[in-house]
């Protein structure tokens, strides 16, 4: 039934993971050769924060102010990951209900939010995810997900 859609419906799976003892040229170099914006920063199993693209740039040199190549990636390989990480990330179950986490994506503004599942992560939702299910419900292979008066109005 549309109203009952769950996160576990269409969360992107397997997530891919970093340990929060990486070093920042990981997690470049992982964003890199997956193709994807968002890691989640994992102790063992357990979610400790999430690193992203644009923290990556954000960390990193400007080649326009005069920094050699070999001093972006010595800034990079020395950085640990636990120091620029976001930390405390907030997520979410495979069970929370698809228009609760659209909200959090859209309250605090997120790219995505970690889901979580017996203390490990098990799988990411993304706004790519979410305009999936809007492009599937525009195009009618998706049933929509009806009003309901506990929905936040925006």
């Amino acid at each position: 039934m549309a109203s009952d859609y769950c996160v576990r419906d269409f969360m992107t799976v397997p997530a891919t993971t970093i340990s929060q003892d990486s070093r920042l040229i990981d997690a470049a170099l992982l964003l890199r050769r997956t193709g994807i914006r968002h890691l989640p920063v994992v102790d063992g199993e357990r979610l400790v924060g999430i690193i992203t693209d644009r923290d990556i740039q954000r960390c990193a040199p400007s080649v326009l102010g005069g920094t050699t190549p070999e001093q972006y990636n010595s800034l990079l390989e020395r950085t640990p990951l636990a120091k620029v990480m976001a930390r405390n990330p907030l997520f979410v179950s495979p069970e929370t209900r698809l228009r609760e986490a659209a909200s959090l994506l859209i309250e605090y503004k997120y790219g995505c939010l970690p889901v979580v599942e017996h203390g490990r992560v098990i799988g990411m939702l993304t706004v790519i995810d979410m305009l999936a299910v809007l492009r599937n419900i525009l195009l009618g292979e998706l049933a929509p997900i009806p009003a309901d008066a506990s929905a936040p109005r925006r």
